[in-house]
């Protein structure tokens, strides 16, 4: 196995450019734009400024890294054309940063796959099921952990805090051996040096990276994963030697888990770590970064009293809170990295605020010992504005995509320096005036009916076990019924079909044409198969929230402000910014269509509010649980329009309700409680005999179970395969579920075909702990990421699986 397998060897004459990085758009009308915003690297005032961006997107503003990585994995390319394409998007990053004038520039946050995998390949904390034997970890190894392969299934996935992003989960247990494996941190740092610019190598934290792990199968659940933080610190330990002999001036550590509710033992394993750590720190300037909430407390006295560590990095847009502690106490001669431009959002900064605010702040760390950086890293927003060439010019005037918020950090840096941009600063006043007047945000009629809500809390009349009753006379369906969770493949030819009827190519007759003929292909598969409850396979949407938003008032959409969801699965969230309302009928149409092709039920597919909420770009300028209402009372409208026609299955998936979970449990119950009613809001008025399905997939939903059970939904589908059955533990512990619930049986998301055997054996751990007559077979997650060569025979040993089950069931009577 090579030793560079994981990165290229890097020679600058051979590097090109795969797109512009240069801020030539800024947030702001293109009038007022003075040239000088163009920072040139010549620029040595501008590149003194105290700047820092905590992370940026890796995919490549038109998802090249997307299409080099499948490319790759279906054998058409490889490694080294892969690594070409990676080493010129790093180039690339780092040059738009210089340029820009930030100081502060962080190298180790590109990744083939996900941040916390790298992590797990530099520790080399393998799972033994890899049949890796040491040395530097290569690709075969490092995609088989993230897909899995042919022999063994794909590490778990989970949600990365409260964010859609997905990060693989690290299995450790009490006999885990660590050794450096991957030198990817040192190497892309000496590949920036390469090019004359001085980086920050960034690190997942140690405490992080362990409180983000989970006991391997097989090991006791109640094992302590912070008991091997003696174990993986000589790792880190020869990392940080490695940096500091290449140059490195300044390291940063990661530690978002510091924004968590932490027991007392938890935050003494921060204090030990970067105790063990200060002597091979002795000599840099280490930064510890937290972000995406408030930091408690005790966790600030904590992590400020942490031994040889030079700054602190916070977020100071979802962690105002925190503003408070800064102010009631901060280590002198300190630097504070004050997380003032947001991270998770695309609209422009209210400049003339955040340099208040870090005004305010100067006051008290010292002129000198404030950095002015974004609140987070800026994987979570579009890479950059000047892509969009079709969005509405106002609207486009009130964003700021990556490449934008850059900019934004470096003109707060400058006017914190004494030299302010006022004509930039002007033009941000009037794009955010602009925003705050303009009467396309505003409609009268949907605030009144949002606020009318509030009387109720939209339960359906008769309780879940009758509406069963009713619904299985009426439907008629086997024990352990067999169902997918919506989309199926989503081909080549699909996607063409729909980019040429957009662009008005080929007249609506055709384009409903072929789509009716995909979806009486999926229907005639899916009977052939002998699944229950049919779905149309989606063929007519691009993606399950921006499909709805495209219908929905309020929203605004682009061509390429692509967010990295998983690996290469990236998402183009629409942005909400005005009041949500449904002008006309979304999907009954298709759903009507479908159902006259099959007697079987046909499920009517949408997406619920609240993630439709979450994941979007969401207005900041009224309460998120103002805008999900009135998303709710627009799908409300919808369910009632699919019941008229004769729908009698209807799936409102809730995926993302969990993810939007507060990271503080203080935080919770309120978002649980709207949330949960939004849902409600969706269905309350229709049929016993109409069944409400719903469905969840990839994160820890055990501790918001009773919530689950609370929005009432006649049949819940869920993710489960890839976490190793955990959500089968909150059953075993007691809890009672009468509704239908489908754990997933197979996890979608890896290229692996499960036997039928495999299925089956999944099934019968489910009959453990939940009854026969709620049970319910499917799939963890939709079909659209795979191939149909993947899809046929694993939907076929699926059913043969229920089938076998359905037998043994009998038998047993």
């Amino acid at each position: 196995m090579r030793y560079l397998s994981l990165l290229p060897s890097f020679s600058p004459s051979s590097s090109t450019f795969i797109f512009s990085f240069r801020p030539s758009f800024t947030p702001y009308p293109a009038s007022s734009t003075p040239n000088r915003l163009i920072f040139p690297r010549s620029n040595s005032r501008a590149r003194t400024m105290a700047s820092h961006v905590v992370g940026y997107p890796r995919m490549g503003p038109k998802r090249e890294l997307k299409f080099a990585l499948e490319s790759f994995w279906d054998g058409k390319s490889s490694a080294e054309e892969l690594q070409k394409v990676a080493a010129d998007l790093r180039t690339s990053i780092w040059k738009q940063m210089a340029d820009a004038g930030i100081k502060y520039i962080p190298s180790n946050t590109f990744s083939y796959y996900d941040q916390v995998l790298d992590t797990t390949a530099m520790l080399g904390a393998v799972p033994s099921r890899y049949g890796w034997n040491g040395g530097e970890i290569g690709f075969d190894v490092y995609f088989s952990m993230a897909r899995g392969n042919a022999s063994v299934p794909a590490m778990e996935m989970t949600k990365w805090f409260d964010t859609n992003y997905h990060y693989i989960v690290p299995e450790l247990g009490p006999d885990a051996k660590f050794s450096y494996a991957s030198h990817k941190a040192v190497l892309e740092f000496k590949e920036a040096k390469t090019l004359g610019i001085e980086t920050v190598p960034v690190l997942v934290g140690p405490v992080s990276y362990l409180l983000l792990s989970k006991p391997a199968k097989g090991v006791e659940k109640s094992f302590s994963l912070l008991s091997l933080i003696d174990t993986i610190l000589p790792v880190y330990k020869e990392v940080v030697t490695e940096l500091k002999e290449a140059g490195a001036s300044w390291i940063q550590f990661d530690e978002p888990t510091l924004v968590m509710d932490l027991e007392s033992h938890k935050l003494q394993a921060f204090s030990h770590a970067y105790s063990e750590l200060t002597s091979s720190l002795s000599g840099s300037n280490v930064l510890i970064e937290t972000y995406f909430a408030d930091v408690p407390a005790e966790a600030y006295k904590t992590l400020t009293a942490l031994e040889g560590v030079t700054g602190f990095g916070f977020d100071l847009v979802r962690g105002t809170k925190t503003l408070n502690l800064i102010k009631g106490g901060f280590p002198s001669g300190k630097y504070l990295f004050a997380g003032v431009v947001d991270g998770r959002n695309i609209w422009a900064n209210d400049l003339t605020a955040s340099l208040g605010t870090l005004q305010d702040l100067e006051g008290i760390v010292g002129k000198d010992k404030i950095v002015v950086s974004t609140s987070c890293s800026l994987l979570h927003t579009a890479v950059d504005l000047v892509n969009e060439t079709k969005l509405d010019k106002e609207i486009k005037s009130w964003l700021a995509f990556a490449a934008q918020k850059v900019v934004e950090v470096n003109a707060l840096a400058k006017a914190l320096s004494g030299h302010k941009d006022e004509a930039f600063f002007s033009a941000n006043a009037a794009a955010y005036a602009s925003r705050k007047s303009s009467p396309r945000v505003t409609n009268e009629a949907v605030q009144k009916a949002a606020a009318a809500l509030k009387g109720s809390d939209h339960r359906r009349v008769t309780n879940v076990s009758a509406r069963l009753d009713a619904q299985q006379k009426k439907l008629n369906l086997p024990v352990l019924p067999t169902t997918t969770i919506g989309s199926f493949p989503q081909t080549i030819e699909l996607r063409k079909i729909r980019r040429e009827y957009k662009a008005k190519k080929i007249s609506e007759e055709d384009y409903t044409k072929t789509i009716m003929g995909e979806i009486n292909k999926v229907v005639k598969l899916q009977e052939e198969f002998d699944i229950d409850v049919l779905v149309h396979g989606e063929p007519e949407r691009n993606d399950m929230v921006e499909y709805f938003g495209e219908q929905l008032s309020g929203f605004a959409f682009t061509i390429n402000g692509w967010v990295q969801s998983y690996g290469s699965r990236c998402v183009k969230p629409p942005i909400i910014y005005g009041d949500v309302s449904r002008p006309k009928a979304m999907t009954v149409f298709w759903s009507v269509m479908a159902q006259s092709m099959t007697r079987r039920p046909m499920k009517g597919m949408l997406t619920g509010p609240v993630t439709i909420l979450n994941w979007s770009f969401v207005r900041n300028d009224q309460p998120r649980f103002e805008t999900c209402y009135q998303i709710a009372l627009a799908i409300k409208n919808e369910v009632e329009d699919l019941e008229k026609a004769g729908i009698d299955v209807i799936q409102i998936d809730e995926a993302a309700l969990r993810e939007g979970l507060p990271l503080r449990k203080s935080e919770q119950a309120f978002y649980l409680d709207w949330a949960v009613h939004s849902f409600r809001i969706t269905n309350c008025g229709i049929k016993d005999t109409t069944q409400i399905h719903t469905h969840m997939c990839y994160s820890n939903f055990n501790d918001i179970i009773h919530s689950i059970i609370d929005m009432d939904a006649d049949v819940i589908t869920i993710e489960n395969s890839r976490s190793d059955e955990k959500l089968l533990s909150v059953f075993r512990e007691g809890v009672k579920y009468g509704a239908g619930i489908g754990p997933g049986v197979y996890d979608i998301h890896s290229p692996r075909i499960p036997s039928t055997e495999e299925i089956a054996d999944r099934i019968n751990k489910m009959l453990a702990v939940l009854e026969s007559n709620i049970l319910w077979v499917n799939p963890d997650c939709g079909l659209k990421t795979r191939k149909y060569t993947e899809v046929k025979p694993a939907l076929s040993n699926m059913v043969a699986a229920a089938k076998l089950l359905r037998t043994q069931l009998a038998c047993a009577k």
